[in-house]
């Protein structure tokens, strides 16, 4: 879990210019030809920030590039497990240090160059230069030092960390291979960071994945046209993708990607909560299919800054260092999170108690053993009284007579965090703390979170994936993402310091089950700590017209996409 997942929830704004391929004045999507009506037409809520896939790190970039470039493997989402791509097998070393991959030999680049061994030596060298900002070099990084990736012959690679690493193949997934025959002579010159922005042409580039993009209207939509040299094939020797076309329209406002789906303008929409009972409702009148696909993989949570480079000053420290620090006054404020309501009056209804930092959809690595929270204002009060706070005429005081006050923020436009916000004020107050509700844009809290540390409390969120270990920029006493009190030289407390042994613990440990014992110990320590008091996850939905067939999303994914199809 790196600074891209802080970055999911930021809207761009839609401005009016447009690159393509073809030289095209259009400034709307076409619409299938005769020769391309196998098209799908799918929304994202904020144009591209880059088209380098290494520079990635907002969910808009992903998504745009995510047909044009491959890993080495991928995540099957209904086993969960790992499986080739351009990579068609690998292999351990005796020590498990070491992992053996063996690369396709179907595979060429869309411009028609061969990929080999030296393009994926590539992507990684330039993976870890300091040039190149990007967030998979430090989930790669393993006690300090990155992983030596070198080439064996031209179809063979080898990744060698300095002792076994669990997390390798999870990791690198996350990773697309770019042509070292393009982008190699950037690297050398230091330029690699400015190649592939928004303003190259589509054609410029070049992946090995099932698509190219061709056209690209800025804050209108990008199109794809199917690459006619993929490698993959299906069961009877066709090509695939089975769809000719696809279009991304860009549409920066939650309802009007609403509105456009219900129009018929898209194909698919992940609704949210408020918008699932109607769509059910009207399913078979707009022909659609309707289905729930699990929780949310990810945590909503309060977290409460922890940092004494904020709080002391001078010789002084400031008084909310104390509380945020005390265990009894974070357990009172965990029995004041009122789950029910959070459920019924932000989430429609559609959502479950949070309990562990990681969601019970990861079966493997989901501690089910931890005891939430209960709402229950009066054990609060009673937490607070013996930690020595006092209510005087209902505003409470600590024992050195401070009154206890603290502004909550979160981003300002998410509707349901803002919701929840209100509720936790609401609560909070009746303990007697005078909380100031301020929500932010997205960029000025990122700017609090990691660059000047000002800020008391604040409602965020982080995506979730299979693999804890990916998480550990949030875990980490040293992590960036360690928002309560990042970059720690050395951990400040023996609970953190347990965490970051359990997380080097656990990577090493190559047999998944007794790795899940090292993170369901981190759960329970998070628990009882409380650095994060969990919230709620929101049961997920998917809307699809019946014309789409093989669209079989979960919360992990897509399965097969590129058998995707639509009905004659």
């Amino acid at each position: 879990m790196t600074r891209a997942l802080l970055l999911v929830v930021l809207l761009a704004a839609a401005v009016g210019c447009q690159r393509d391929e073809e030289a095209s004045t259009t400034t709307v999507p076409p619409s299938p030809t005769a020769a391309a009506k196998q098209q799908l037409t799918q929304a994202t809520l904020s144009d591209p920030k880059t088209f380098n896939p290494i520079l990635v790190v907002d969910s808009a970039s992903a998504m745009a590039l995510e047909d044009v470039f491959e890993a080495l493997v991928r995540l099957n989402p209904k086993t969960t497990e790992i499986e080739p791509m351009l990579a068609e097998s690998w292999e351990y070393s005796a020590d498990g240090s070491a992992c053996t991959f063996h690369l396709r030999h179907d595979v060429r680049w869309q411009d028609g160059n061969p990929f080999t061994a030296s393009d994926v030596a590539f992507t990684f060298k330039a993976v870890f230069d300091d040039r190149v900002p990007n967030s998979a070099k430090h989930v790669l990084t393993v006690d300090g030092k990155p992983i030596k990736v070198e080439t064996l012959d031209e179809s063979t690679v080898r990744f060698t960390a300095p002792h076994p690493f669990a997390p390798l193949l999870d990791s690198i997934r996350a990773v697309d291979i770019l042509p070292e025959h393009i982008l190699g002579p950037a690297l050398e010159k230091g330029t690699f960071a400015q190649q592939w922005g928004i303003d190259s042409p589509p054609g410029k580039l070049i992946g090995t994945g099932p698509f190219r993009m061709v056209q690209y209207a800025q804050g209108q939509f990008l199109r794809y046209r199917r690459n006619p040299d993929y490698w993959m094939r299906d069961e009877a020797g066709k090509l695939l993708p089975y769809l000719e076309e696809k279009i991304l329209l860009i549409v920066p406002n939650q309802d009007a990607l609403y509105l456009k789906f219900v129009g018929g303008q898209t194909d698919v929409h992940y609704p949210r909560p408020e918008e699932v009972a109607e769509l059910q409702t009207k399913s078979a009148e707009l022909g659609l299919t309707v289905s729930e696909i699990g929780t949310d993989t990810g945590t909503q949570f309060v977290t409460f800054n922890r940092n004494p480079r904020h709080y002391e000053h001078n010789g002084k420290r400031d008084p909310r260092l104390n509380w945020f620090t005390d265990k009894t006054f974070l357990k009172a404020l965990a029995h004041a999170v009122d789950k029910k309501s959070m459920i019924l009056n932000c989430l429609n209804g559609y959502g479950i108690p949070a309990v562990a930092y990681i969601s019970p959809e990861n079966r493997t690595y989901h501690n089910p053993n931890l005891t939430d929270y209960d709402y229950d204002l009066d054990e609060a009060r009673r937490l607070l009284a013996e930690g020595g706070y006092v209510n005087r005429g209902g505003d409470l005081y600590d024992k050195d007579g401070n009154r206890v006050e603290f502004n909550l923020t979160t981003n300002a436009g998410n509707q349901i965090r803002e919701k929840m916000c209100s509720i936790l004020k609401e609560d909070w107050t009746k303990l007697g703390m005078e909380v100031n509700y301020r929500p932010l844009d997205f960029p000025s809290l990122v700017e609090k979170l990691d660059t000047n540390f000002d800020w008391d409390a604040i409602l965020i969120g982080f995506t979730g994936g299979i693999e804890p270990q990916n998480g550990a920029n949030v875990l980490r006493s040293n992590g960036n993402l360690h928002m309560w009190n990042p970059n720690q030289p050395s951990p400040q407390t023996e609970w953190e310091k347990e965490i970051d042994t359990l997380l080097d613990e656990g990577a090493r440990e190559l047999d998944r089950a007794k790795r899940q014992q090292y993170y369901w110990r981190i759960q329970q320590i998070l628990q009882d700590e409380l650095p994060m008091i969990q919230t709620v996850r929101a049961r997920m939905f998917v809307a699809v017209r019946r014309s789409v067939r093989n669209y079989e999303p979960s919360v992990w994914g897509l399965y097969h996409p590129e058998r995707i199809e639509i009905a004659e």
